[in-house]
């Protein structure tokens, strides 16, 4: 017996490294920059790990804010602001006419103690939630800390430094009194000429005993030129802002045996909510990313963002959809010309240059999911005649194989979409079912809801007739009909309901062709990642019940995107935009809970249907404050023996509780 122990440990070991090197194509080691802290920030603690640089976007409702940081190799801190005035237009006055300047100004450079320029610092860490705060050492003398945040509600952007001092004797620190004005070429910009201050308060000369500090601050404010600049405190703006924080966070909370998801989660929440503008069309929710501000897209507005702010019950969010929704529906007409794909400068134009993209689908997909999952009957009646519209359009558009045919898709031609696309049918078909049950809560005639109800079926067969394929040896779908390579966004119908090529769909999703490190390639083979397709897939894939499976890819994801070397946001892009935070991605993100993992579709104004779907690892779960159908509601699930245990809750009141097998549906009417 003790002879063959080594001979049994030798062959589990070979085992074990087999499995290793088979997982590894999938997975690389699972690799954490940052980590999670107890009060819900992450850190990246500096030791010899650098050189290293990032970029975050914040955004406030006048204001938005690229931040690129980074550490040199001698453990220096470096940082440019990219800060963009959504409001204060350029010529001409297009997609991305936002005024936008880059700032490389460290604030310490300015500052002497005991008469001498800061030297030496060290970075000792960076931390981040919903500011990203830095602290440094220079010498064994002091401590220093620099905080970044924009504004909620003022075209500002903030930045606190302090200095304490850690040595056994005094020193002296002098702030410089910083008022610089920038005024813009009048004849760039719509209104004339614009002022950039940037202005540093608290200045003077301050005697520090030990372990004595000081704090001072920088803002960046931007005005019409005869305008003042808008007067700040920047305690009371840096409360401002994690107050928002603290209510995104407070709202729709998940909680799972996985801390990496939950503060994913989390997160996302920030950055969909954050990036919303007050614009003179109303409030815009908007992409970001240096070039998408004040506008809105049929995609990232209404079909990604949209439906997703009824459950997390950010007021300002809805408000945003709903606007974006009605301003949509201007442009609604008799002909059936296509609707914009993008309306821009505030509300004022309009931007169509890819044609038709299959935004009519978008529209219609998104508007009906939100009405519904919003609750509110005078909401739902102002939307319906633009869904009615989105509808008709479709229908008008469908070829003679029966689906949906446009010029182009939302990647406005970056790859081959054909003249008949995946994505627009599979959210046509999607629309056209909650279009029933919102018109039956409207109360429409039911033999136009009958209608609806028999459009969805035929389109159904007709997208597996004409899309179903068998591609790179899966049985899927080709993207398109001369489509030949795998695509990323054969997930699509997965995400609308549609299981019916589900292994084959699945397995090409996860196949090494098509699934990398940064997750799904947009083309087989290709380097080239558009998140949302990602995004949809992991929504898909556990919606229809490939759970443990999914969970896998989900955390990878989850993990590199939170505490991976970018952070902590979903992305749009890589090459092109360089993994930009856009801000409907993290809605994405969300939704692969809310819609996957949970399941929940909306059957009504006050109801809903919800398929849970826990991992085998895990013994519980649970959605709290779900702010969707004009309530504030909890579904816990737990597992109790071969099932699962489901209740949902409302405050102290137990409206359900029921014993389910895994996949069964529960429906819920309020």
């Amino acid at each position: 017996m003790n002879r063959l122990f080594p001979l049994k440990l030798l062959i589990s070991i070979l085992i074990l490294a087999v499995l290793c090197c088979i997982t590894g194509k999938l997975f690389s080691q699972e690799y954490r920059r940052w980590q999670i802290n107890e009060d819900g920030s992450i850190s990246w603690i500096i030791n010899n790990n650098i050189p290293h640089d990032d970029h975050i976007e914040m955004s406030g409702k006048k204001i938005s804010c690229v931040l690129r940081y980074g550490v040199h190799a001698d453990s220096s801190f470096h940082a440019t602001r990219s800060l963009v005035w959504p409001m204060l237009r350029t010529i001409p006055n297009n997609t991305h006419a936002s005024l936008t300047r880059q700032f490389p100004l460290d604030a310490f450079d300015l500052v002497t103690v005991n008469y001498k320029p800061i030297i030496a610092e060290k970075v000792v860490s960076i931390s981040i939630k919903g500011t990203l705060h830095v602290k440094s050492i220079a010498g064994n003398n002091l401590e220093l800390t620099r905080e970044y945040f924009p504004s909620t509600s003022l075209p500002v952007y903030c930045e606190v430094y302090t200095i304490k001092n850690k040595s056994k004797n005094g020193c002296l620190v002098e702030i410089p009194k910083v008022n610089n004005i920038y005024y813009t070429d009048p004849t760039k910009g719509t209104e004339g000429s614009y002022a950039l201050h940037v202005d540093v308060f608290n200045v003077g000369h301050f005697q520090l005993q030990t372990n004595d500090s000081i704090s001072f601050s920088v803002f960046y404010s931007g005005v019409n030129a005869n305008e003042q600049v808008p007067v700040a405190d920047v305690y009371h703006e840096k409360e401002k802002r994690l107050e928002f924080v603290r209510e995104v966070w407070k709202n729709l909370v998940l909680e799972t045996p996985d801390t990496v998801l939950n503060r994913e989660f989390a997160f996302a929440k920030i950055r969909a909510a954050e990036s919303i503008f007050e614009t003179k069309g109303g409030p815009m929710h908007g992409p970001g990313g240096e070039s998408y501000y004040a506008a809105i897209w049929a995609n990232d507005q209404a079909e990604y963002i949209g439906p997703f702010f009824p459950f997390l019950g950010y007021a300002y969010g809805n408000e945003a959809s709903l606007n974006a929704y009605l301003h949509f529906a201007r442009f609604i007409n008799k002909e059936y010309k296509p609707i914009p794909s993008s309306i821009i400068a505030e509300g004022t134009d309009i931007w169509n240059g890819a044609g038709d993209r299959g935004d009519g689908a978008m529209i219609a997909y998104g508007a009906t999911r939100y009405a519904l999952a919003c609750g509110d009957l005078k909401q739902a009646a102002q939307l319906w005649p633009l869904i009615e519209w989105c509808l008709e359009y479709c229908r008008r558009k469908l070829n003679k194989e029966g689906v949906v045919s446009s010029d182009t898709d939302e990647l406005e031609g970056r790859l081959p979409s054909g003249s008949a696309n995946l994505c627009t049918s599979s959210l046509y078909y999607d629309a056209l079912i909650f279009a029933a049950y919102l018109g039956e809560a409207l109360g429409k005639e039911k033999k136009q809801l009958a209608l609806y109800k028999k459009q969805a079926v035929q389109l159904k067969q007709a997208i597996e007739k004409y899309f179903g394929s068998k591609i790179g040896g899966f049985d899927t779908y080709k993207y398109y009909k001369e489509n030949d390579t795998l695509r990323a966004w054969i997930c699509i119908p997965l995400t609308m309901g549609i299981y019916e090529r589900k292994a084959g769909t699945i397995a090409a999703l996860f196949s090494p062709g098509l699934w990398t490190e940064d997750g799904l390639a947009s083309l087989a083979g290709d380097k080239t990642f558009w998140d949302r397709s990602t995004l949809y897939a992991l929504r898909g894939v556990l919606a229809s019940g490939e759970t443990d499976q999914a969970l896998r890819f989900l955390h990878n994801y989850s993990n590199r995107r939170l505490l991976g070397d970018h952070v902590p946001y979903p992305v749009e892009a890589y090459p092109e935009g360089n993994q930009r935070h856009l801000s409907a991605e993290s809605g994405l993100y969300c939704r692969i809970f809310t819609e996957g993992l949970f399941g929940m579709r909306p059957t009504g104004l006050y109801s809903f249907n919800f398929t849970p779907r826990l991992p085998s690892s895990w013994p519980r779960m649970s959605l709290r404050h779900i702010r969707a159908f004009e309530h504030d509601f909890d579904i816990i699930v737990k597992r109790a023996g071969g099932k699962l245990k489901v209740t949902l809750s409302e405050g102290e009141k137990i409206i359900m509780t029921k014993l389910i097998k895994d996949g069964d549906l529960v429906k819920v009417h309020f």
